[in-house]
């Protein structure tokens, strides 16, 4: 049985359609902004494939975050119209990505595992000590801001003096944007351990509102913006100098990589199974981090007409 997908979610009457890689976004009145996450499965800059139910579970864990962290930090959402989507408070996105890290760990050009084994100790204005081991626990958790580059939109390194000095965020917003990424991580870390999840670092996005009141915006602390660790193998496998176990979501871009380059091939059609089984990964990631069972058969198909439906009373005049 084929399982249902949300590919794409153009609703002509929406007003104000951007098209994200993997979200819709309409900008209604009011600064109020609905947002559609669809299946969609973005790498290498382009769509690879779509996954069943990868939309709704991503909104379904962002919420259960949003849900457990409104006490620290305010976030965007207003409210959910349908499954797959948020209708949130339009913001100004501060130019600066907040990613918090418990532990020495990543693979990207600015990771502090990849700047550590590079020889690097000074990195985002901190200095690590030596002998550290790759995937080790940090003393505490650091903050490693990241900001766009005007010549093609890689990550640059930041220090919090670059941030000021460059006048990306004023003294008082970088200390608010800290002050909440570090209670938030906090927060995550306590929940995730209570589930058998270490949760290892995530990114945070946040923006001002007409107010200038700082939110939290885009998601937080899914399996998308966040690496998780299984804790319960991860001293065994730490020990041994094995790469700790976690939600491996990367089926579809190794398969794709052995078979041809993706940023100037075309790209194959994707398997079937693959699709399957980088679906079944995003169900164990909800279940786990929430503590609650997903229901596929619930899922009320078609999903485009499911969400129109929902989404009738937002329609133009």
């Amino acid at each position: 049985m084929r399982l249902p997908i949300l590919d794409d979610a153009t609703i002509p009457e929406l007003p104000n359609h951007y098209k994200g890689k993997v979200r819709e976004n309409y900008d209604l009145p009011d600064n109020q902004r609905l947002i559609i996450a669809t299946d969609r499965l973005s790498a290498f800059d382009r769509i690879l494939t779509a996954i069943p139910y990868k939309g709704q579970i991503l909104t379904q864990i962002a919420r259960y975050w949003f849900d457990n962290t409104s006490d620290i930090c305010p976030n965007h959402v207003i409210s959910y119209p349908d499954s797959n989507v948020v209708l949130g408070k339009r913001l100004n996105i501060l130019p600066v990505e907040v990613v918090v890290r418990g532990y020495l760990a990543g693979t990207t050009s600015t990771s502090i595992l990849t700047l550590y084994e590079s020889g690097k100790r000074q990195m985002y204005g901190m200095t690590l000590p030596e002998g550290l081991k790759a995937n080790q626990k940090l003393p505490q958790p650091v903050i490693t801001p990241t900001s766009k580059a005007f010549d093609g939109g890689h990550d640059e390194p930041l220090s919090e003096r670059q941030i000021i000095d460059q006048g990306l965020l004023s003294q008082q917003q970088w200390n608010t944007v800290s002050d909440y990424a570090l209670k938030l991580f906090a927060r995550g870390q306590e929940m995730a351990a209570k589930r058998g999840l270490i949760l290892v670092d995530t990114k945070y996005e946040f923006g001002t509102d007409e107010d200038n009141n700082i939110l939290l915006a885009d998601e937080i602390h899914t399996p998308d913006s966040s690496r998780y660790w299984m804790a319960e193998s991860y001293q065994e496998r730490f020990k041994q100098g094995q790469r700790p176990e976690s939600f491996d979501k990367d089926f579809v871009r190794a398969w794709v990589t052995q078979r041809c380059d993706p940023y100037k091939d075309a790209i194959p059609q994707i398997p079937e199974n693959l699709v399957r089984d980088t679906s079944s990964v995003y169900i164990k990631a909800y279940e786990m981090i929430t503590g609650r069972k997903f229901d596929a058969q619930a899922v009320e198909a078609p999903l485009l007409e499911r969400i129109r439906k929902n989404l009738a009373p937002y329609f133009r005049v």
